[in-house]
């Protein structure tokens, strides 16, 4: 639900955040009406969540963008509001390459050993014994059904020797987080994370609440699961993005969240309207070449829609892979980074 700007009164909209901005549409008979009925720019836009300004609206969020336009708009539930101030959040982050660096110094002081990968990690958390347990948890008046203390999971992560100490701990489940594997919820670790220190996003604390994310699927045999997230997703994440990418088959244009990890070096991409974090296709980057494509004219082996800003990825095998990039600024910095892994 957005609150409309003339006429104050509210209107459900449906949304889709894209990578620095969210796009909302007018619903018809439960589907949305194209083209879309307006646009939020997310870069330097300031978030409030939960936002107190409405007595009888409990699950709003604010955002107030660069021009000063102010934006409310209200969820289904307050596991709903927080999951999508989190993503909202992490898109006004994301245009904030220093905080970025914060991380991957924090990261490159602590390593996962090699034969422990995230999604271990997590298994091992699900499991129903010895697992973490989630408990409905109070904050400030509210209920949130299946959630854990920030140091709970501390504890938890140390008793089962996946880190020495704390900070490590905290470290970890930071990257837990990052993946996509946990969430915050309520007010204080949300709180934690819109202060935008990424060394303190996880709260070693027992009045911040986290939650297992939804992404959490077990679809995947064992076997095939360790081989995958072992090696190729145990590489450091050095760049993270949404661009367009070309299919293979049908040639059409798709959004995709696109991660470059080094040692070893890989360019995965995951669906970002799938909820499992799992990515749908990837390759490595070892022998491979990148290049800018020219923006006049449309480049053999590119078909569709092309609004320029294309790069390609030739892999060892001879795969070509056509990206298109938002702007030339953000196409060179994603050629410069896959180079560098080349």
């Amino acid at each position: 639900m957005e609150d409309g700007h003339i006429v104050h009164n509210w209107k459900a909209r449906w949304f889709i955040l894209r990578q620095n901005t969210l796009v909302y549409y007018k619903l018809e008979g439960g589907r949305r009406v194209t083209p879309p009925k307006g646009r939020i720019f997310l870069d330097g836009c300031t978030i409030t969540c939960p936002c107190l300004e409405y007595e009888n609206r409990p699950l709003l969020i604010k955002l107030k963008t660069q021009t000063s336009t102010e934006y409310f708009l209200e969820a289904c539930s307050r596991e709903e509001r927080d999951a999508w101030a989190f993503e909202i959040t992490g898109a006004i982050h994301a245009g904030q390459p220093g905080k970025v660096q914060q991380l991957h110094s924090l990261r490159n002081s602590f390593k996962l050993p090699p034969h422990i990968s995230l999604h271990r990690i997590v298994d091992k958390m699900h499991d129903s014994s010895t697992g973490i347990r989630s408990s409905p948890n109070m904050e400030q008046g509210s209920t949130y059904k299946k959630t854990f203390l920030g140091s709970s999971l501390v504890d938890w992560l140390i008793s089962n020797s996946f880190v020495a100490s704390r900070l490590e701990a905290v470290t970890l489940a930071s990257m837990l987080m990052e993946e996509n594997f946990l969430r915050p919820v309520g007010v204080r670790s949300m709180g934690a994370i819109r202060s935008g220190d990424l060394a303190e996003q996880f709260l070693d604390d027992s009045t911040a609440l986290y939650t297992f994310a939804e992404s959490y699927k077990k679809k995947i045999s064992p076997k095939e699961e360790i081989k995958l997230s072992t090696v190729e997703l145990s590489g450091m994440v050095v760049k993270q993005g949404y661009l367009a990418k070309q299919g293979h088959k049908r040639k059409n244009w798709k959004v995709r969240r696109f991660v470059l990890r080094k040692d070893p070096a890989f360019l995965h991409y995951y669906d970002p309207s799938k909820e499992e974090n799992r990515p749908v296709g990837g390759f490595s980057l070892r022998g491979s070449l990148v290049s800018a494509l020219e923006d006049n004219g449309v480049p053999t082996g590119v078909k569709g829609n092309v609004q320029g800003n294309l790069f390609k990825v030739i892999t060892k095998d001879d795969t070509h892979y056509y990206i298109q990039a938002s702007s030339k600024a953000e196409r060179a910095e994603w050629i410069e980074a896959i180079k560098k892994l080349t």
